[in-house]
């Protein structure tokens, strides 16, 4: 989360702090409900360029132009500074305890559940009994919870550079650190990208990163090797979740990323969402994955009907509690469902399979697996050149149209 900025202003330090609005015209004119203001230049308006309020946490994002964010602070209950970055924790009046890196707001107890359950049982629960996954970054833990729910889980394993964040965690946020007491966690204090280089190909059923502001179409991590050294540590059909860009990011585009992601990954690729209510940067709230999957012998990964569902009821590992936000039944499949802007064209690319039926003909069957929607179709009276692309074309649009 870089370039966000930070303001703790305490009511001793500004308490003359004074907010100029704009000022009604002499001329006030009224039509219904309506008012008409005055838009000269008077109004004073041009030093709000970041609004501090006494006592409040905000948080403002040059990418995100013409909106801040504010929370109530209670009081602050640590500062400090490790070799890799600076960190607060203070109480919040509606949140309960926030977590603050580099400036930038990380969590709160509140509404940690909704990005700690949905980046990790989505790609959990879509594919087949998990055993090896391999987490990048989130050093608080509660990722490393949410994995411990996985009976199936025999490895966790985890990167973190930052031994002192761990601790922080550790001291103020036990519940959610408390994904460490797992006996199945296995600490890497290192570099997640250099570690991947020492890792042996096909090693991972999952790998779940952490560890970036959130992707989308011409981020850097398209133009180095890091993605390519996810691809190789996981095993054919495993599953990677990352947290992508959000929809509202301007000029963001859903299918640029999905293409860019399968042209690496090979497999299958879909973009999911939820909402974080404290995460501003992404767009009031609302915040992308990005799930992909590489190539296998067997059936490309649908991630949007989960093949290994978890029973929200059931408590197993060192959670302390049953799932708060994420379920199986219907949360799952409802993270992939993109309102009417965002579906330009599919979100979801998983490729088809094609099989030869008669060595002796020229009939060939094309079955086209997309969003769950399975179909068979005989070609020898289509084109080949062009029978594949419209077909996939057509079904995509169709099964968009009814999963909404």
């Amino acid at each position: 989360m870089t370039g966000t900025t930070i303001d703790i202003i305490s009511s001793e330090v500004l308490k003359d702090l004074k907010v100029d609005f704009p000022r009604k015209s002499e001329t006030e004119s009224r039509n219904g409900d309506q008012t008409e203001f005055d838009s000269s230049s008077d109004q004073k308006t041009k030093g709000l360029d970041h609004p501090q309020i006494p006592g409040w946490f905000a948080e403002h994002c040059p990418i995100w132009p013409g909106q801040a964010h504010f929370l109530e602070v209670e009081k602050i209950i640590f500062q400090g500074k490790s070799e890799y970055q600076n960190m607060m924790v203070f109480q919040s009046s509606s949140y309960g305890k926030v977590f603050v890196l580099d400036g930038a707001l990380q969590l709160t107890e509140k509404d940690e559940c909704a990005y700690q359950e949905m980046i990790t049982h989505l790609p959990l629960c879509s594919i087949p009994n998990p055993k090896k996954v391999l987490l990048i970054g989130g050093g608080d833990g509660g990722i490393l919870r949410e994995i411990s729910r996985h009976a199936s889980v025999e490895q966790i394993h985890i990167c973190e550079i930052d031994t002192m964040l761990i601790n922080v965690y550790k001291e103020y946020f036990p519940e959610i650190a408390i994904g460490y007491e797992d006996s199945r966690v296995i600490l890497h204090v290192c570099d997640g990208s250099e570690y991947l280089k020492t890792v042996q190909s096909g090693t991972f059923d999952a790998i779940i990163i952490d560890a970036f502001d959130p992707i989308r179409p011409g981020h850097d991590l398209f133009e180095g090797p890091f993605f390519e050294l996810v691809a190789k540590a996981l095993r054919p059909g495993g599953a990677m979740c990352i947290q992508a860009e959000s929809l509202w990011f301007q000029q963001f585009s859903v299918q640029h990323l999905v293409d860019d992601c399968h042209r690496i990954f090979k497999g299958s690729a879909s973009y999911a969402w939820t909402t974080v209510p404290t995460y501003p940067r992404r767009a009031s709230g609302v915040i992308g994955f990005m799930l992909c999957s590489t190539e296998s012998e067997g059936p490309s990964v649908d991630f949007i009907h989960p093949i290994n569902p978890i029973d929200p009821d059931q408590i197993f590992g060192v959670a302390k509690g049953p799932l708060k936000f994420y379920n199986s039944a219907e949360v799952h499949a409802a993270a992939f469902c993109l309102p009417t802007f965002a579906k330009k064209p599919a979100h979801s690319h998983i490729p088809s399979t094609r099989s030869q039926v008669d060595d002796n003909t020229d009939n060939e069957v094309l079955v086209l697996r997309r969003f769950g929607f399975c179909m068979q179709i005989h070609t020898a009276a289509l084109s080949p050149s062009a029978m594949p692309s419209c077909v996939v074309d057509v079904i995509g649009s169709q099964n968009l149209d009814s999963s909404m």
